[in-house]
């Protein structure tokens, strides 16, 4: 419900913003403790090798060295992952990537750490490493994994495909390739952890989900969940690489072995070697359609590179199956994902968990049909865009908030706007448009989303959120301030969030998959609501009126011309504070094991990107003019966040699209920035417009829905198709270099 909009949909900065512009920032390697040990990690050189014997001694012998850990030491649960807990913490007697973690030395200072793991011995017996992930896939590949190489098989089958691509009037087959690529924050991976006088461990930590950091931590050490506290410090970017605590995990065995403060900070280059990164796939699509354009069927084969352990793989591999339509109705759908093994570094959560490689199989060819059809490339989206009447490839009917058609329409105005740019710009090079779409579910996949929040109202007016999602640059700290104080009528600046601590905010699961503004706003407009309610019933029957005519505005409760402050009421009542808790968990269905067809999700956003690009026949150069991009935001808390997110999502879609790869042989090759070429200002478009077209969700927090995620997943597909339009070469491979 709606009590003015004062606060919902304004511009409103950052709490955080000064204190970052101005430095004053406290970032896990800011922290510092008394007696506090330097961890470090020793790491496999291998692809794949048998651990013999690790061999202490020497480094031990060396000067301010306090602990040299490995396997054998972990007292709990020597493993560690999020779904599949097939990653070991320190590895005990396989090591099956170049990075694997294989023992851990804590010292007086970094350079006697350092120095120390130089003296380690490790005898390993190299073993036949696989990888490729179609390599991996054929009978006799070495196993990566004692169950095989597949880490699960995904599907989604409708109708009868092989039937309907043979009555279709035009098929378009390709196969897609896209890249490993690295999450490039700008601060590596940290954590701090201290014991405390009860045999507790407290964690310091960059990190996506301080409550599974504390799920991790204590199954290693053999600890109760509540023996352990995680405190999120200001997290320097995450996208997906935060999410699982192998460094807290490593801080925190130290801690409790030498019952001392210890601290690890990565390195960039450990970060590019150990850390997961973005799935590369291989993609084979058939995409089938009648000789109006109406689509009929699709038939898709993804194969997701996972690495040497599943992480999120399972859930990726899903994300990209389940979106395999994308935001268009096709009948008739035969599509298979795969996590495939290899002995490479993890592959796992990442900006866009998938879509993003789908979207530019499926948005390639959909440009190749228009083509083929002799169809205007936005026409033939409209003629097959989902409404509110059709279903997604689960089976999924949205019956509100599908502003897809009316932001084709936007899509067309701006193409129409770009059109006297396109052609022969000088000798050489040459300029197109190309036009890409996407939609993406938001939250969870596989099981339910859920959020919890506690709202207390104090007898001042001031309000406190207790709330365990994490701010990790996003704005979901002001966005979720904003939002109880729409519900409370207080200023924003009256909102005190709690959110980075487990031992007094409730476990909201992730900071991801776009799911903190829909799932966890919607947890702190349930509760503020509650509280709202409670103050309004207090106040009615002191003013013996009814309910509805009484109305909560700045800490006051108006009545007529009466008012009543919430310290007269609150002291007639002896209360210090009303709170009140809620949970939210959106209405789905499970995905069927068989057929993949379900509701796995409250809500779906919409994209559609423009790109004009310039390309210089003789060099390969290739430049993004302009850009736009029309986003579904439902209804838009905070336009000033939500620009920020739609603009660096178009900056690193335009990376994944030209610059960036992890180059892997056997270990990876490229692990700094000099060799891994992120976007600088000079890659930035000249103009980057920014449209959000708002459709109310009915089941959102003010009619909102998280949306900042997916705007990069149809960037790549939007320059690769100008790209094909300038060149007269479609492209099917990422990312898309001169050669």
């Amino acid at each position: 419900m709606s009590y003015g909009h004062e606060v919902v949909g304004k511009p409103i900065a950052r709490k955080d913003a000064r204190a970052k512009v101005l430095g004053e920032a406290r970032y896990v390697d800011d922290l510092a403790l008394p007696g506090m040990l330097y961890v470090k990690v020793l790491r496999s050189p291998h692809a794949c090798a048998r651990i013999r014997s690790v061999d202490v001694s020497r480094a031990r012998a060396v000067e301010g060295v306090v602990a040299v850990l490995s396997a054998q030491d972990i007292p709990g649960a020597n493993s560690i992952g999020p779904i599949i807990k097939d990653q070991a913490i320190l590895c005990g007697d396989m090591v099956r990537y170049v990075g694997d973690a294989v023992a851990l030395v804590a010292a007086e200072t970094e350079q006697s750490a350092e120095q120390a793991l130089a003296q380690l011995e490790v005898d390993y017996e190299p073993l036949p490493a696989v990888l490729d992930p179609l390599m991996a896939l054929k009978p006799g590949a070495p196993l990566v994994q004692p169950k095989g190489n597949i880490g699960t098989h995904f599907k989604v089958y409708r109708g009868d495909v092989e039937k309907a691509l043979q009555e279709a009037a035009v098929v378009v087959e390709r196969r897609f390739l896209t890249p490993r690529i690295e999450h490039a924050y700008l601060e590596p991976e940290g954590a701090l952890a201290a014991p405390d006088l009860e045999g507790g461990i407290t964690v310091w930590s960059s990190t996506q989900y301080p409550h599974r950091d504390r799920e991790e931590v204590s199954r290693m050490l053999g600890l109760p969940q509540s023996r352990v506290r995680v405190h999120q410090m200001t997290t320097g970017g995450g996208f997906g690489g935060k999410l699982t605590p192998h460094a807290q995990c490593y801080v925190a065995l130290v801690a409790q072995k030498t019952r001392r403060p210890a601290k690890i900070r990565y390195h960039r280059d450990e970060s590019f070697i150990a850390s997961h990164k973005r799935h590369p796939y291989v993609m084979d699509i058939k995409l089938g359609a009648d000789r109006e354009g109406k689509l009929l069927a699709i038939k898709a084969t993804f194969v997701a590179d996972t690495g040497a352990y599943l992480l999120e793989g399972r859930a990726v591999i899903t994300k990209s199956t389940t979106h395999v339509s994308g935001p268009y109705y096709i009948p008739n759908i035969k599509a298979d994902g795969y996590a495939v093994y290899t002995n490479t570094v993890p592959c796992g959560a990442f900006r866009g968990y998938g879509v993003p490689q789908a979207a530019f199989a499926l948005e390639s060819l959909m440009d190749e049909l228009a083509e083929r059809l002799g169809l205007d490339p936005i026409e033939l989206r409209m003629r097959n865009a989902l409404d509110t009447t059709l279903p997604t490839a689960t089976g999924q009917v949205l019956r509100a908030s599908v502003p897809f058609k009316e932001m084709l329409g936007r899509a067309r105005v701006v193409a129409q706007s770009l059109q006297p740019l396109v052609g022969q710009a000088s000798k050489g090079k040459r300029r197109a448009l190309g036009v890409a779409c996407s939609t993406r579910s938001i939250g969870s996949i596989r099981t339910p989303s859920r959020s919890t929040a506690v709202v207390s109202l104090q007898r001042d007016g001031s309000v406190t959120v207790a709330c365990g999602h994490v701010d990790i640059g996003q704005g979901s700290d002001i966005m979720m301030a904003q939002i109880a104080a729409e519900e409370l009528a207080v200023d924003v600046e009256r909102v005190q969030l709690v959110t980075n601590d487990t031992a007094v905010s409730p476990d909201c699961e992730s900071t991801s998959a776009s799911r903190v503004t829909y799932v966890s706003g919607n947890a702190v407009r349930l509760a503020a609501e509650k509280v709202r309610r409670r103050v309004l019933e207090l106040a009615a029957r002191q003013l013996g009126c009814a309910l509805e005519d009484v109305k909560l505005m700045d800490g006051v409760v108006l009545h007529r011309e009466q008012g009543l402050s919430l310290a007269e009421l609150f002291g007639k009542h002896t209360l210090h504070n009303l709170t009140a808790v809620a949970e939210f968990i959106p209405e789905t269905t499970p995905l069927d094991p068989e057929t993949g067809q379900g509701s796995p999700a409250g809500t779906y956003s919409f994209y559609a990107h423009i790109a004009l690009v310039e390309v210089d026949e003789g060099t390969g150069q290739i430049r993004v003019l302009r850009y736009a991009t029309i986003s579904d935001s439902g209804r838009t808390i905070n336009p000033l966040a939500a620009a920020g997110q739609i603009q660096g999502g178009v900056v690193m879609g335009i990376g994944y699209a030209l610059t960036e790869e992890v180059k892997v042989d056997h270990g990876v090759v490229n692990p700094s920035f000099a060799t891994y070429l992120i976007p600088t200002s000079f890659d930035i478009p000249e103009e980057l417009q920014v449209e959000i077209i708002e459709d109310p969700e009915p089941t959102g927090p003010f009619g909102a829905k998280g949306f900042a995620e997916g705007t990069l997943d149809p960037v790549a597909a939007a320059i690769a198709n100008a790209v094909s339009k300038a060149v007269g070469v479609r492209i099917a491979r990422l990312p898309m270099t001169a050669e």
